[in-house]
């Protein structure tokens, strides 16, 4: 039982944010008899073990353990290769034992890499074992027939027998710079694409893509606290800058390998790769300003590609989970941006329209497709901060999940696993139904946490920007009007307005220290339709208008001191805080700017180009949407706000020159400020006590900055 003693940040990073203890990375056997999860001990156990939650016909449903990190590695510490460090940084994983698992197609064998080694679980037996093979051991996959299991070690793709035997390689790199079988930092980072091989449904070969990064610039990340440590060499692909080549290559179990076609030079970015026995393997590739994209179908045999389907947009277009996929019958299934709507086509036909702004495929059947969505601009009700599970065919569409709140859920075998959160309870709620009806309920280990979130999901502004009001509990109206602080992410791919509890804990306890905190999901962020995201093409200043819309706005209903305001944030967040109180500092009186992208052209290529286009082409846009160039800040207005820059040294996403070189043109300009550097620190903030303290440090800057008493 959590000690009522214990402090908010204090278990809040003890917890990583109420994650542990929790389940999740769920998997439904075909013949629904097992649900695979991984979840830890309780909630301060960072080690992930492997579950099964038995669902027998008829029979009591009963959870076990199949995999526990403690048992398997004898007591003895992890270690994680410098690859593997870096692959949980792409995925912001955080915690440690079993922390990824992949199973054959009848869900009975899976696989996982733990501390450097390939591990395999039978899990109807509920045994698990290593095998013999040269380490350190990254991405193993099972076979979908179960009997072998391929992997990645150092920069080789490789394959061994499910019992240990017939261990090789199969593609070797050729050089240091090439690796077969991982995701580029791109893909990893911006294209939700973690993995670089695929399996064919027959089992016989693979789909393995070849990454050569030697054409990518170096940077080099240091850690100036450990100055007897060699700096990190970081493949880093800034906007404007050459990207790593990638290829693909079936290749056989023999060691065969055919090269896959396509006009890679047109279409660089190897956005998805989907293999089943519904059809040829499909490619997803896209062109480097992503405005075309194509669905390419693979011969097997000679590797040639033909061309399925052609997306064009001239903004931009989105990648999405789940697709491209082929149903059953042979149709393709993708997510399209058409008429203003984010719909959802199988084939020929868009089976949804603007009610819904799709947001991922989670899974195809026979009959229907299995997709999460928020409400679109023609919805009938608003539903901020929702998001919903939805079944859709040719019939109509329906809706799975129930209640206020963000569902999602995984499908096989006439079983469904709902994850429901909601603003009324922590934690999330996960769920067995069978053929509609619940079976059981998949017990999470979380801690409650020590305070609750009293969240107001409401709109703010003319456009109905999405917004979260918290006020400090036990609040009265006669307390009169309060320091606000805005509290948001505010960018593209970070919904922060969510109709749920535990994402607002940490903006409930800044409530509780004296503020009403605001939170807006302004234009650019992702939940409402494909115009409102792509608005701030060429434009992300117009992010700290919309702040701006919806605290004035919220001013009206909510007891909001407009004299008083701050504003804190993290990556986009921090860019976003940073701007507001460099640019409008007659409405933000203080800022807390946390690894901030402060000069845009030192960002990466996918991400930054999608929005600002080619810096080479577009210098004044960068110019315009930087916080500084190379004579120093960017458009700042005269009057002085003060500002908290915290950054990690470690970071290899946001590097900390960014905030360093924001602090230099600040020191140039005279504007005085305060500097953070986290030692060891990522662009995650994983330390109990270095994530404590963050919270604790920003609330006495920001009563300081505001005049307020302790």
């Amino acid at each position: 039982m959590t000690s009522q003693k214990i402090s908010f940040p204090r278990q809040h990073a003890r917890t990583m944010r109420f994650t542990l203890g929790a389940p999740r990375a769920f998997t439904v056997s075909p013949d629904g008899e097992r649900v695979v999860f991984l979840r830890s001990g309780s909630g301060t156990d960072r080690s992930g073990r492997l579950w099964v939650l038995d669902l027998p016909e008829g029979g009591a449903p009963r959870e076990r353990v199949v995999a526990d990190p403690e048992t398997l590695l004898g007591g003895s510490a992890e270690r994680l290769s410098a690859q593997e460090r870096a692959r949980r940084e792409r995925s912001r994983e955080g915690s440690a034992g079993i922390v990824g698992y992949a199973v054959d197609a009848a869900a009975e064998l899976a696989a996982f890499a733990l501390s450097g080694k390939v591990y395999v679980a039978e899990l109807r037996a509920g045994t698990a074992r290593a095998l013999p093979v040269p380490g350190p051991v990254i991405d193993p996959r099972p076979s979908p027939d179960g009997r072998h299991i391929a992997y990645v070690s150092k920069g080789a793709l490789r394959v061994v027998g499910a019992e240990g035997e017939g261990e090789r390689a199969l593609a070797e790199p050729e050089d240091g710079g090439v690796t077969y079988g991982l995701a580029e930092f791109i893909a990893a980072e911006e294209m939700q694409r973690s993995r670089g091989f695929w399996w064919s449904p027959e089992s016989d070969r693979l789909l393995v893509a070849r990454v050569d990064d030697s054409p990518v610039q170096r940077w080099w990340i240091a850690d100036p606290a450990h100055p007897d440590r060699r700096p990190a060499e970081v493949a880093y692909p800034a906007a404007g800058t050459p990207n790593a080549e990638v290829r693909l290559f079936l290749t056989g179990l023999d060691g065969t390998r055919t090269e896959v076609v396509w006009d890679r030079a047109r279409h660089p970015y190897l956005a998805q790769v989907h293999w089943s026995s519904a059809g040829a393997p499909l490619l997803l590739v896209q062109a480097r300003d992503q405005r075309s994209q194509l669905y390419l179908a693979v011969d097997t045999e000679s590797g040639a590609t033909r061309t399925v389907h052609v997306d064009e947009d001239p903004v931009w277009l989105e990648i999405f989970p789940g697709v491209p996929a082929w149903a059953p019958d042979g149709r393709l299934v993708r997510i399209a941006d058409e008429d203003g709507a984010r719909v959802l086509a199988v084939g020929d036909r868009l089976l949804t329209g603007a009610q819904l702004q799709l947001q991922a495929v989670l899974d195809i059947g026979d009959s229907d497709v299995l997709v999460s969505a928020s409400a679109g601009e023609e919805a009938a009700e608003p539903e901020t901060g929702e998001s919903h599970v939805y079944r859709v065919n040719e019939l109509g569409v329906e809706r799975v999940s129930e209640g206020v709140g963000v569902h999602s859920a995984v499908r096989a075998g006439g079983v469904t696993v709902l994850v429901s959160q909601s603003p009324e309870r922590p934690g999330a709620r996960a769920e067995a139904l069978r053929d509609g009806k619940p079976v059981a309920v998949v017990e999470s280990f979380a801690q409650e946490p020590v305070l609750s979130a009293r969240v107001h999901l409401t709109e703010g502004g003319a456009r109905r920007i999405p917004c979260a009001v918290l006020l400090p509990e036990g609040y009265n109206e006669s307390d009169g009007p309060l320091p606000v602080l805005m509290d948001p992410y505010g960018g593209p791919h970070g919904r922060r307005v969510l109709a749920a509890h535990n994402p607002h804990l940490t903006s409930q306890w800044f409530a509780n220290q004296g503020f009403a905190v605001v939170v807006a999901d302004g234009r650019g962020a992702p939940g409402r339709s494909p115009g409102w995201e792509k608005a701030v093409r060429n434009n992300l200043v117009l992010t700290v208008d919309d702040q701006i819309e919806a605290l004035h706005a919220l001013a009206e209903r909510f007891p909001l001191d407009l004299g008083r305001v701050a504003i804190r944030g993290w990556s986009f967040g921090g860019y976003l805080a940073a701007l507001a109180a460099l640019r409008r500092p007659d409405v933000f009186h203080a800022a807390v700017v946390g690894a901030p992208v402060t000069d845009l052209r030192l960002y990466d290529t996918h991400y930054t180009e999608r929005y600002l286009g080619d810096p080479a082409k577009q210098p004044e846009v960068y110019a315009h949407n930087s916080l500084l160039t190379d004579e120093g800040l960017s458009e700042a207005a005269d009057e002085v706000r003060p500002m908290m820059i915290i950054h990690g040294l470690a970071d290899d996403n946001v590097v900390v020159a960014h905030a360093l070189r924001l602090s230099s043109a600040l020191l140039s300009a005279g504007r005085p400020h305060e500097v953070l550097p986290l030692s060891g620190v990522t662009h995650m903030t994983p330390q109990e006590q270095v994530a404590e303290n963050l919270l604790l440090l920003q609330v006495d800057f920001l009563k300081r900055s505001l005049g307020l008493r302790g």
